[in-house]
């Protein structure tokens, strides 16, 4: 058991942000506001995303990133982080770095999903990718990410898999080039077909597949236990074959996709055997909540406490 004090975000003299913080965010903070909680520490990094716990802490990123930080998260991530303004971005940085958050990712790019932009070849389509990399470098440096999310779109219909194939991994080569020096990594992350049919990268094996042609490591596999339970289960031997290019994990239970225990996936030794893995990155908890209000904000976090206790 640990003991962790309510910090109040000292935004006073923060340069980087243009606009003053008490513009940006409502709730007022005074230097005398404490608050002070026995909670257990997680053994694995879950990271929530912004709104999950909004009836406990409010609408403002500041608070809701403190409330987090409270109940023991180490990390978080939000996918829409590369479309906030940047004096949204550069509070959020301070306020997770105060806390002891770590950043996890954010998606990287625009995302085609019924066009088919990586697999086609389209110099075009590949050169506005490779922007959006350039981009998403600033956006990591800013909120201090190490991983972003890539989805390379949908099949190219006319095209046989193995060109497809190549043209996937001819664009992510060139990605790691610009990634690589920066020490950042784009994390493949394949999607079941029920929920988004048509999409180039479905399986695990398959992210396996590209991520050893590109050969860098700038290129890695988001798994989505979510979407692999769909696609292919199998859940553990498949994390055991591709373990050394897994970088990243998201969470959901099927069906609903919700939170741990509310569905078929026995979170609690999927999680054991990742801890014994020896896995000290981000687990992305990619999920809504079964039950509304402050009650299934409770449950969330109840569920983790549970799937965590190996």
């Amino acid at each position: 058991m640990r003991r962790r004090a309510f910090v109040k975000l000292g935004m006073t003299g923060f340069a980087a942000s243009a606009v003053p913080t008490s513009q940006l965010f409502g709730r007022d903070r005074t230097e005398s506001q404490t608050i002070s909680r026995s909670i257990e520490s997680f053994q694995l990094n879950y990271a929530p995303h912004l709104g999950m716990f909004r009836h406990h802490a409010g609408e403002d990123p500041v608070d809701q990133l403190n409330f987090m930080a409270d109940e023991e998260f180490t990390a978080f991530e939000d996918n829409g982080m590369r479309e906030r303004d940047i004096a949204v971005q550069n509070v959020m940085a301070q306020t997770m770095a105060n806390r002891g958050i770590q950043m996890g990712v954010f998606v990287a790019h625009k995302i085609y999903w019924n066009e088919p932009n990586l697999a086609s070849g389209d110099p075009d389509w590949r050169e506005e990718f490779l922007s959006f990399i350039r981009q998403s470098v600033d956006v990591a440096r800013r909120v201090g990410a190490k991983w972003m999310t890539v989805v390379p779109g949908f099949v190219a219909l006319r095209k046989d898999m193995g060109y497809q194939t190549a043209n996937v991994v001819e664009s992510l080569k060139r990605a790691c080039d610009i990634l690589e020096p920066h020490g950042l990594v784009m994390v493949l992350e394949p999607l079941n077909p029920r929920d988004h049919p048509g999409l180039f990268l479905t399986k695990i094996s398959q992210a396996y597949e590209v991520c050893k042609a590109v050969a860098s490591p700038a290129c890695k596999i988001l798994d989505d236990l979510y979407h692999q339970q769909i696609t292919e289960g199998n859940l553990i031997p498949n994390i055991n074959a591709a373990w050394n290019e897994i970088a990243y994990f998201q969470i959901g239970d099927n069906p609903g996709r919700k939170e741990p225990t509310t569905g078929e996936i026995n979170y609690k030794n999927v999680f054991h055997h990742i801890h014994q893995k020896g896995f000290s990155g981000i687990l992305g908890m990619e999920h809504g909540n079964s039950i509304p209000g402050p009650a299934g904000e409770r449950a969330v976090i109840d569920a983790y406490r549970y799937v965590d206790s190996f």
